[in-house]
């Protein structure tokens, strides 16, 4: 028996016709919104510009059927001897890399009224929402965006804000909000005023904007003193100490070393430079941790013979301890903590290298002694599901005051007083392990006594493979 379509003047086609105009109104909103920054050759605007334009004419020939909008704009139920279906331009909205919000206003005169009608895949994971509706204030409580809604809703006219997402992963935004003028909706009543908000990722040109200026900003302000110092010598040597030999040979012995310490300067700078203008985006690859750490052990071997230490080594077998991230970038970490505890133990001493395997955060950051002085200087956003893959280094040096724990990671913080058996570091080893471990979504802790020495932990998220595996330590003298 064939089932008749609903009359013209049926409710479930007038609602099917109401949400097809008001995705025609989406479309040409976003149009406006690429006109209006054409002028900055956005290019991401004209993305969304292009699949807003294939969306109007999907969902003008798009055929009626009955629909309820109790569920959204995604909600377009199909009749019961047809399955459910989804209209195209809610599918490519869903799709889109960038967050898309579509908004109604209710009272003018109550922002708690405002709710969030549409909210694609990309807006779901960026504000954490668990549905595509429900209240604004639930997805967004910056004032800035809200601000820029109010303009957009009851003064007619596009708005623009900045928006920075939460969480140790900084993430910086461009708001546009443009206003719906829908036909055929009563603004008195049901949905009210629309607004379509549309998020832009500017956090690559701000990172690199920022990562030029401290660069410029540490460079000039760092070399300037073995620039000073290189000045002065020639300028002896060209001078009265030009035919004396011993002066002579030590003046350049110096300044060799101040040569070396611009250029130890300028890597780490440039190291440090472009682990931050990355540090958002998190490794994809596979490391296995205690191999690494034997071979940085090996290439510092040296190093340690010089000051009679000993590297004691406690690792769980190979394959145990796969991490996910950036092999190079982990090879630093492990090298320039074991380096420190190296250059700031006394002689005949050991550091003691420890890799532990399928831990919790709270295990890998918890402290090793009741008697130190334990700080956070890097705490993973929370998933209670996570485990990770701990390297813990310990030295015998003479410790750190609990005043200087929190600037330990700052750019070219050195602890007064404290002495190093080798040449004087540059001051970003511990910068550069922060921002490493940042960008894994790792933490980063130490914990430290005053005569006794300290520890610092490094975490770093473990491969799915490898949890759950028993991890089985075997201890080495090196």
């Amino acid at each position: 028996m064939a089932v008749a379509d609903p009359p013209d003047n049926h409710p479930d086609r007038e609602t099917a016709a109401r949400w097809r105009i008001i995705a025609v109104g989406v479309a040409s909103a976003a149009f406006l919104i690429v006109l209006a920054m054409l002028g900055q050759a956005r290019l991401g605007a004209v993305a969304i510009a292009a699949v807003a334009t294939l969306a109007v004419a999907l969902a003008l020939s798009w055929p009626r059927r009955p629909t309820s909008v109790s569920g959204g704009v995604n909600s377009l139920a199909a009749p019961a001897n047809q399955p459910e279906q989804e209209p195209p331009f809610a599918i490519m909205f869903e799709r889109l890399a960038d967050p898309i919000l579509l908004i109604a206003g209710g009272r003018s005169d109550d922002r708690g009224d405002r709710r969030f009608l549409f909210a694609n895949a990309a807006a779901r994971e960026l504000f954490r929402l668990q549905r595509q509706e429900g209240p604004l204030t639930t997805a967004i409580r910056a004032p800035e965006v809200l601000n820029a809604v109010e303009d957009a809703l009851y003064g007619d006219a596009p708005a623009q804000a900045d928006y920075q997402s939460r969480g140790v992963q900084e993430r910086f935004w461009r708001v546009h909000v443009s206003p719906l003028d829908v036909p055929g909706v009563d603004r008195g009543q049901g949905l009210g005023r629309l607004v379509l908000l549309c998020m832009r990722d500017e956090t690559d040109a701000r990172r690199g904007e920022r990562t030029r200026a401290d660069f410029l900003a540490n460079a000039s302000h760092e070399l300037r003193t073995p620039l000073a110092s290189l000045a002065g010598f020639i300028e002896t040597l060209r001078g009265h100490a030009r035919d004396d030999s011993d002066a002579r040979e030590k003046f350049l012995a110096i300044m060799h070393l101040q040569a070396e310490r611009m250029r130890r300067l300028i890597d780490d700078l440039m190291s440090l430079s472009r682990i931050e203008l990355g540090e958002h985006i998190q490794p994809s690859g596979r490391v296995d941790v205690a191999l690494t750490v034997i071979e940085v052990l090996d290439a510092l071997g040296p190093l340690a013979a010089e000051g009679c230490i000993v590297f004691q080594q406690t690792l769980p077998p190979p394959g145990r301890a796969v991490a996910i991230g950036d092999r190079d970038q982990i090879a630093q970490v492990i090298q320039n903590l074991v380096e420190n505890a190296v250059k700031y133990t006394s002689r005949d001493a050991v550091v003691a290298v420890e890799v532990l395997s399928d831990v919790e955060a709270v295990t890998a950051a918890q402290p090793t002694s009741a008697a130190s002085t334990h700080l956070s200087l890097l705490t993973p956003d929370h998933n209670a599901n996570q485990r990770y893959i701990a390297l813990r280094v310990r030295d015998r040096g003479a410790g750190i005051e609990r005043v200087h724990l929190p600037r330990l990671t700052e750019r070219f913080y050195r602890v007064e007083g404290q002495k190093s058996r080798e040449r004087a570091g540059t001051g970003l080893g511990l910068a550069i392990v922060k921002h490493i471990i940042n960008r894994h979504r790792g933490g980063l802790t130490v914990e430290s006594a005053e005569g006794v020495g300290s520890v610092f932990t490094a975490y770093i998220p473990m491969a799915d493979e490898t949890a759950g595996a028993d991890s089985v330590s075997g201890t080495g003298t090196w």
